[in-house]
């Protein structure tokens, strides 16, 4: 899958390190470890696979931009990670990464997608908010060390519903 300023892959391990370096430049706080990562990846290919990993790549440089991943179990996924550069963000990459995971979950027979996303992260909330994501409940002080709270979102798949939510415009 190729945007104007990305190409979507499957993650491999040796996107490990500088999926890294993205985790530490976004979230410096609560940074995933490379052995999380790792683990991750484990469970992401074969016919077991259970997880869905994917990076996004600058054409030009060759240089990860952005990654994303799901977790099945039965018919329940999980958003894991969800992170773009900066550079990125409002080029509908975030919707790019998106996608793919949920046409995955739907690949993985899964009938709900849930996620946890920081309360402070409104720009995140919109971008699950536009993809029909609802809110329903709170996970208390669920990102250390900073304890911050985490707003869990859910949405009910329906295989013909997973698409990139069509872009807002104004009107007059």
């Amino acid at each position: 899958m190729t945007t104007a300023t990305a190409v979507l892959r499957e993650m491999r391990w040796w996107d490990i390190d500088p999926v890294l370096d993205l985790e530490h430049e976004l979230f410096p706080d609560d940074a995933w470890s490379p052995g999380m990562f790792w683990s991750e990846l484990a469970h992401a290919r074969g016919p077991q696979a259970t997880r869905r990993y994917v990076v996004a790549e600058d054409p030009v440089t060759g240089r990860i931009v952005g990654y994303a991943g799901l977790a099945a179990a039965g018919d329940l996924a999980d958003v894991q990670t969800i992170a773009v550069s900066r550079g990125h963000w409002g080029g509908g990459l975030g919707s790019e990464l998106l996608t793919d995971l949920l046409k995955h979950a739907t690949a993985f027979e899964c009938a709900e997608v849930l996620l946890e996303v920081r309360v402070d992260n409104t720009r995140a909330q919109k971008l699950y908010e536009r993809f029909g994501f609802e809110p329903i409940g709170f996970r208390r002080g669920y990102y250390q060390p900073g304890n911050i709270d985490a707003l869990v979102m859910r949405l009910h798949v329906h295989e013909e519903d997973v698409q990139a939510p069509v872009q807002e415009t104004e009107t007059d």
